[in-house]
């Protein structure tokens, strides 16, 4: 029987959630360095040059759709109501931005562990921060009435960044934690340092 590569007629068509839902499961099999860009490909049966029309590498793969998701997280933080707290509108935000539902928890698990523990990862992940940190610099210096290259813009992005990367580091070691309960209360203790 011929297989997706072989057979004649139109080539196969996938998305790239199919793509990165393959590849998340052979990174967890295989390790994320021994898993191929051509072993990605026959998994979801189509051509490698096909596969770097969805992903242009394995690190964007792993990322999945973060450039779009960050554009969603931008518009929660546009949408919070000006007289609400900057720290809260800020936790209430990361929070919605993080809730993926229950059943997409075992690939955001592998994710997470991919992108805190993998050294060929970190430079890629720096890029990735910076978009996120980005997004909350600009919507407190929105509040603030400053740069969001400015100081306080710029300690607040970081600060949040830190809670949100520390509690998923918690959340890997520990799986019976809940992931939107540990970065409320992340984001809530961050508030109250904030006021110290």
């Amino acid at each position: 029987m011929a297989n997706a590569r072989t057979r004649p007629g139109r080539p196969r068509t996938t998305s790239r959630r199919e793509v990165a839902h393959a590849a998340l499961q052979l990174f967890s099999e295989q390790g994320f360095s021994a898993t191929t860009m051509d072993e990605i490909a026959a998994a979801v049966g189509v051509g490698t040059r096909t596969l770097f029309r969805y992903y242009p590498s394995k690190n964007d793969i792993v990322w999945g759709e973060f450039s779009r998701q960050l554009e969603g997280l931008r518009e929660q933080l546009a949408q919070a109501d000006p007289e609400e707290p900057l720290m809260d509108a800020l936790r209430r935000a990361v929070v919605s931005f993080n809730d993926y539902g229950e059943a997409e928890l075992g690939e955001l698990r592998i994710r997470m562990t991919l992108i805190t523990t993998v050294p060929a990862l970190q430079a890629h992940s720096m890029l990735r921060y910076r978009e996120w940190s980005a997004v909350v610099a600009e919507f407190v210096a929105a509040r603030t009435g400053a740069s969001p290259e400015d100081h306080v813009p710029q300690v607040i992005a970081d600060a949040a960044l830190g809670a949100a990367t520390a509690t998923y580091r918690h959340w890997i070691r520990h799986p019976e934690a809940d992931l939107l309960t540990e970065l409320d209360r992340a984001f809530r203790l961050l508030a109250c340092l904030s006021r110290t």
